[in-house]
């Protein structure tokens, strides 16, 4: 499946030919949105906005909405301030005169007779809200979009924080300080999700590619350990994904040409008060794959809405609604074909997400409460070159969740944050079968597995943690939360946490952290054996945290960070007993057991530790960009025989490094560099009865080379009329450095070969921006005429 997706990506359609004009400079265009509080998101009134370096410019209304008409076309930097409240500057906001940029704002409240408020607006805010736990990285729409190499993926345009590492170029599995894929959580518009991606791995997270719009994202946040209480069943990291809200405005779309899909986007304004944003995609993998005389076909579908109202100033409706199809097909017509598709295993999933959120401010805080569902249907097979089944799989997955989070401020310098999040399992119907010589115990005897079953699970997990700001230079944070797993014996389980941060001064702070957190096994490894579900149950990660940050100017930020993890009640392999369960994704069933259908058992145990270097420069004054991390990590598991071994993600040099350049409105050009230790690997049985299975007996004994890339992305904005069209080209890899992988076994042969990865993938695409009103040439260029202009008296402001 790797090999066939990254040949797909040589066949770039080359959709820069078409003629247009460039940028008029008298375009304009309009940022429209909000500006709230960051602990409560209470509107905030009369804060001045003003476009940097040029005279457009707005004050925030009651309901803290603001409209700032007469920008220029390209990407500019809004400063905002308001008396009592820290100043800000947002960049990164690209303005088009087709579609109106919709952005919300957050204003950090300051007690202005403090002597260490800095007055000067910064990118980086000197104080962080309460609810931002440390090792967080927060990354705005216009920075995941235009990320060298990521193929317009989320996960990947923010695999670059510090600490993180990916497990494959055809994937985007996250890898967080040596945690496995399955310990990262990701939440969606305050949606818990199992996995976002198109042919997910099943009982983990990642996959080849995701099924959220990289347009739709308003920002992305990742914390990659020492988060709060509100935050659990996860053992390594959080992922917050906050999709934006349609403008009000205007009616106005979209349509995206990308390397292996077609989109379309439409926004606008929905009744007086609210907004709706619809998008719908599909790849054309399969017209790539069937050109290319490829034999392993897939495609995808997928679609999201969301919509917003705001009847009154105190509340706010959401619906979100996201779902996906995914399908894989085989050319079975030779008998070379059918001896390489036997090495695929091969996913078709159907699957949807779905949420209805209520806001309501309170007088002193604020209440938000979710009604979310997550739906997945997986078909999983692979067959032998003879077409007989080797591994196939049924399996249906839909969880119903409430949620309520609760944030008071309870007086001078106290914040209070309360919450419950109660999961219904309705729906959990597995399938399958699984062929003995793929399913060996430790002695090396097939045990076939054939499981037809239901259940049904309950769960719970509730917290309070409270922020107390001392005195202007300290704070202190401390919570609990507690999980309830009613499907593993109603185990429960508490954790834990406590933050500290001191404020040297403006621009420096010091930080500590350190907590207990939970995680529940998939549902999926309790049907791979008879016993798993009495001998299974929740795992843990003790972890500590220290750093320390620094602003230097406007628009850059230093920061130091060492970390310790301390794992304990880890599933472990009972057919393995060198080797913790610790998955990705699977291509070959025939090589090891998929899923974790097979015995396990929770005693393993684990350490990670390492330290961590991090700089961000944010687009300023200066027309460069980037940022730049490095990591020193260390990974350790043990298993059921008792032996410390790497861990299967143990990657003790990981670095990143982004810089980007814009020097005019229509140019843009950005380069990554990506540069890791290699994996560790287990060696195949070379001969024998055995021949082409691990070699569990030099469990990840051998390390595959150090791994480099470098990508370059150029992006050309364009103007044709009143239209706006952004071209881009990403080229991965441009040194060709040919990058391994793990090797592969060649069942023809029968011996392992090195897998290379592709050179040079040149990937071309196209953005075309329209809006659904009529627009009038004038001396200032391209606007829409008084008609339309939706003054406020219409309510779209």
């Amino acid at each position: 499946m790797k090999r066939a997706l990254l040949l797909c990506l040589l066949l770039r359609p080359a959709l820069l030919s078409a003629q247009v004009a460039p940028a008029t400079a008298g375009s304009t265009g309009v940022v429209t949105g909000r500006i709230v509080t960051a602990t409560t998101e209470a509107p905030i009134a009369g804060a001045t906005i003003r476009v940097v370096g040029q005279e457009a410019g707005a004050q925030s209304e009651a309901d803290g909405r603001f409209t700032v008409r007469g920008v220029r076309v390209g990407i500019v930097t809004l400063e905002v301030r308001r008396l009592g409240f820290a100043p800000v500057r947002r960049g990164d906001i690209a303005v088009s005169p087709a579609k109106p940029a919709e952005v919300t704002i957050v204003l950090q409240p300051v007690d202005v007779q403090l002597d260490v408020v800095t007055v000067r607006p910064e990118a980086f805010p000197a104080r962080m809200p309460a609810s931002t736990p440390v090792s967080t990285q927060r990354y705005d729409a216009e920075e995941v979009r235009r990320q060298p190499g990521a193929q317009e993926d989320v996960l990947r345009a923010i695999s670059i924080a510090p600490g993180v590492g990916v497990t494959s170029a055809a994937r985007n599995d996250i890898v967080v300080r040596g945690g496995a894929p399955f310990e990262n959580l990701f939440v969606v518009d305050n949606i818990e999700v199992p996995n976002i991606n198109h042919f997910g791995s099943q009982g983990s997270t990642g996959g080849p590619i995701s099924l959220i719009n990289i347009r739709f994202v308003e920002s992305a946040s990742l914390s990659a350990g020492g988060f709060g209480a509100r935050l659990g069943d996860r053992t390594s990291s959080a992922t917050t994904l906050t999709l934006r809200e349609g403008n009000r405005e205007r009616v106005a779309g979209e349509v995206n040409v990308a390397a292996t899909q077609v989109g379309a986007v439409l926004e606008g304004p929905l009744g007086r008060n609210g907004s709706f944003l619809a998008n719908v995609r599909q790849s054309y993998l399969d017209l790539l794959f069937k050109a290319i005389g490829l034999s392993f076909i897939p495609s995808y579908t997928d679609a999201t809405m969301k919509a917003t109202w705001r009847p009154n100033r105190r509340d706010a409706f959401s619906v979100l609604a996201i779902g996906a199809r995914g399908t894989i097909s085989f050319d079975n017509s030779t008998d070379s074909a059918r001896v390489n598709n036997a090495q695929v295993l091969a996913p078709t999933q159907d699957q949807y997400f779905s949420g209805l959120t209520w806001k309501r401010l309170l007088g002193r805080g604020v209440a938000t409460t979710t009604l979310g569902r997550t739906y997945t249907r997986y078909v999983t097979a692979q067959r032998d070159s003879l077409l007989a089944p080797i591994f196939e799989s049924r399996s249906t997955e839909g969880e119903n969740s409430l949620r309520t989070d609760v944030t008071l401020v309870a007086g001078r310098g106290v914040e209070i944050e309360t919450g419950t999040i109660f999961k219904y399992a309705s729906t959990l119907r597995y399938d399958a079968t699984l062929a003995g010589f793929t399913r060996r115990d430790q002695a090396g005897a097939p045990q076939p597995l054939s499981v037809d079953t239901s259940f049904t699970a309950w769960r719970n997990g509730s917290y309070l943690q409270a922020t107390w700001q001392s005195t202007p230079t300290v704070r202190l944070s401390a919570g609990v939360r507690g999980d309830w797993y009613g499907f593993l014996d109603n185990a429960v389980r508490l954790a834990p946490r406590l933050s500290l941060s001191y404020q040297a001064n403006a621009v420096t702070t010091l930080s500590l952290s350190g907590g207990r957190y939970w995680q529940a096994p998939s549902y999926i490894w309790l049907v791979g054996d008879p016993g798993n579900a009495t001998r299974l149950r929740p795992f843990r990660a003790d972890q500590l945290i220290a750093g320390i940050s620094r602003l230097v100017g406007r628009d850059l930020k230093v920061q130091f960070e060492v970390y310790g993890k301390r794992y304990g009640d880890y599933p472990v392999r009972r057919f393995r007993p060198q080797a913790v369960l610790s998955p990705s994704g699977f291509d070959d069933a025939t090589t090891d057991i998929p899923f974790g259908l097979e015995p396990l058992a929770s005693s393993g145990t684990g350490t990670a530790y390492g330290a961590e270097l991090f700089l961000q420069k944010k687009l300023g004054a200066s027309p460069f960009y980037g940022q730049l991390s490095a990591s020193l990590n260390r990974t350790r598991f043990t298993g059921l025989d008792g032996t410390a071994t790497r861990g299967a993600f143990d990657t003790p040099v990981l670095a990143n490094g982004v810089l980007g350049w814009r020097p005019s409105a229509k140019w843009e050009v950005a380069t990554r560099l990506r540069g890791s230790s290699g994996l560790p690997f287990t060696p195949f049985v070379a001969q024998g009865s055995l021949a082409g299975t691990l070699d569990f007996a030099q469990y990840n004994a051998l390390r595959v080379p150090f791994f480099f890339a470098a990508d370059v992305r150029v992006d050309r904005r364009f103007l044709v009329g009143n239209r706006q069209f952004i071209a881009f080209l990403d080229l991965q890899n441009v040194t060709n450095r040919v990058n391994t992988t793990a090797p592969q076994w060649n069942p023809r042969l029968r011996r392992a070969e090195p897998t290379e990865r592709i050179g040079v993938l040149p990937s071309f695409g196209l953005n075309f921006y329209f809006c659904g009103c009529r627009y009038e040439r004038t001396a200032a260029g391209w606007e829409l005429p008084a008609a339309v202009s939706f003054p406020e008296a219409v309510g779209y402001r």
